[in-house]
């Protein structure tokens, strides 16, 4: 078993009586029937259906702790508090709290599966964490094979969509909760089908490029890279970047690997 501690993750704490209610309204997820044992991935949006963080929930008793992206917690926990009006509710970021990431074999006591894929593993958020046995590192090449983000470093605040994201297949879109911040545009770029670009694993033959170096094909700029670790990466392609044709990016040449839980046009995919 592959156990590897998150540094850069932090853990929020939100409690009181409409802690559910509160947050059924802002993020994109549905968060009322969250199972025990269980965990919800989910986002929050500006009005205009762009993204600013997303994060698990993992229910807890009386509380609901969030393991979001430490360099968001902070701006995160203040935009839903502007929201708060009478609710009864509140947030604060726990202290001595660690989350970790496991893959490849049995889950141990604690943890919850991580709701975007199987194959991903498991997450733990923890007072009391585990021995690990593999490195952050080791984490960021396992998530970039699966083709999955990692909040701002594939991502964009205040610009980036959900569903070039992945997140519709990525089960981090509630399609029938009923309305939340920003959930006018993300149906909008559903159902008539207005998105063009992706945030796609490639294999980088060469030095890693820096996080937002363009990637062109013949010449024409078709997109730029976002995260990357060793030889694997995620860059942000126009979906007519994926149907042949080498792509670079500075002195590296890519290859699209898109995955199999990824839902593309016929022509992309072809």
């Amino acid at each position: 078993m592959s156990i590897a501690t998150l540094p850069e993750r932090a853990v929020l704490e939100v409690t009181g009586e409409d802690r559910l209610t509160f947050l059924q309204g802002l993020v994109s997820n549905d968060v009322l029937d969250i199972p025990a044992g269980e965990a919800r991935w989910a986002a929050l949006l500006t009005p205009q259906g762009k993204w600013l963080a997303d994060f698990f929930l993992v229910p807890q008793g009386e509380r609901l702790l969030m393991d979001v992206e430490a360099g968001l917690a902070e701006t995160a926990m203040a935009r839903l508090l502007r929201f708060k009006l009478r609710s009864k509710v509140a947030m604060a970021r726990l202290e001595g709290f660690s989350v970790q990431a496991g893959w490849g074999e049995a889950m141990p006591p604690g943890a919850t599966p991580d709701p975007r894929l199987a194959e991903a593993g498991w997450r733990l958020v923890t007072s009391a964490p585990l021995p690990a046995t593999a490195s952050a590192e080791d984490y960021d090449a396992h998530r970039l094979g699966l083709g999955l983000p990692d909040g701002s470093r594939d991502l964009q605040a205040e610009q980036s969509v959900l569903l070039e994201a992945g997140f519709d297949e990525l089960q981090g879109v509630s399609w029938t909760k009923g309305c939340y911040m920003g959930q006018e545009l993300t149906a909008r770029t559903k159902y008539r089908g207005l998105i063009k670009r992706r945030l796609v694993p490639v294999e980088i033959d060469g030095d890693m490029p820096p996080r937002g170096t363009p990637v062109t094909r013949e010449g024409t700029e078709v997109g730029e890279m976002r995260s990357g670790w060793g030889k694997r990466g995620i860059a942000l392609l126009r979906l007519a970047a994926l149907d042949g044709g080498e792509l670079r990016c500075g002195e590296a040449v890519l290859r699209a690997r898109p995955p199999a839980w990824m839902k593309l046009p016929e022509s992309a995919a072809g």
